[in-house]
């Protein structure tokens, strides 16, 4: 059953637009607003229940999305006029669909802790989307990011990742350098000064990969618990990468290199394997 709204007095309208409007009202209500229907199927995807999902009288005339709408799990359903649903919307061209659900409470550091980033200082929204999209596609399963870092569950950052969000255990305000200090395996920092490029560093087992903010990089701190440090290397005219391209450079050496040693690698890794493809 479908709730159809017209008016911008509705309760629950004016409830979805303060979430639309302000930033500070998701986070209070741990909520986060997905837009198009690939985010959507993504969610849908992943087995949980939205809050609400949203479609536009436009929108919900076409056959695929009104199926998407239909098939995602949502405690409510909810038909609104072109002009009310692209009020709430984020993007310039609105795609008719919008779900609204909530974020992962957290819960700690989980007892295993696998092969995992450690984000520190990221706070461009794309660059973190991207991130996380590229984790996923490594086969990864764990994100730490310190506080500072741009919320993981922001419109710009969930339209960065792609779905990402829904296949990754994301940890908020997360305490790197306990984590580091935990960690069964290499806590690798890459370092433009560091002896051994990424290609010559053993990475056939879990590693906690330490990345930081282009600029300031990371933390005294932080940088204290690497066990091991390597340089991507660089031999054209320019001095660094986007933070964001040094991930998957990383990542998919390690990839690479377990591919070719398999037995070597962790276990617990191999069984997630790189089979998720978020987009």
């Amino acid at each position: 059953m479908i709730k159809r709204i017209t008016s911008r007095e509705n309760a629950l309208y004016k409830t979805l637009a303060r979430l639309a409007a302000s930033s500070r009202a998701r986070r209070e209500a741990r909520a986060a607003l997905l837009e198009g229907p690939h985010l959507v199927d993504a969610f849908r995807a992943s087995g949980q229940t939205a809050d609400a999902v949203l479609a536009s009288e436009s929108g919900y005339a076409r056959e695929e999305l009104r199926r998407l709408v239909e098939a995602t799990p949502a405690r409510t359903r909810v038909l609104l006029s072109d002009r009310l649903f692209d009020a709430l919307a984020h993007v310039e061209t609105p795609t008719g669909i919008l779900a609204v659900v909530r974020t992962p409470e957290e819960t700690g550091l989980p007892d295993q802790l696998k092969t995992c980033l450690l984000l520190e200082g990221i706070q461009d929204p794309g660059n973190l989307g991207s991130i996380l999209r590229t984790a996923v596609a490594a086969g990864l399963r764990q994100a730490f990011l310190a506080k500072g870092c741009a919320f993981a569950w922001s419109p710009k950052v969930l339209r960065a990742g792609q779905g990402a969000h829904f296949a990754l255990d994301i940890h908020e305000g997360a305490p790197l350098a306990a984590v580091a200090a935990r960690f069964p395996g290499t806590v690798m920092a890459t370092d433009p000064h560091a002896a051994d490029s990424i290609f010559d560093a053993d990475l056939t087992g879990p590693v906690a990969w330490i990345f930081g903010a282009e600029g300031a990089g990371i933390s005294p701190e932080l940088a204290a618990t690497a066990t091991g440090k390597a340089r991507i290397p660089m031999p054209g005219r320019t001095e660094s990468l986007n933070v964001a391209a040094a991930v998957a450079v990383c990542l998919f050496e390690q990839l690479r290199q377990r591919s070719v040693g398999r037995t070597n690698a962790d276990p617990m890794d191999r069984a997630h394997g790189a089979s998720r493809h978020p987009g």
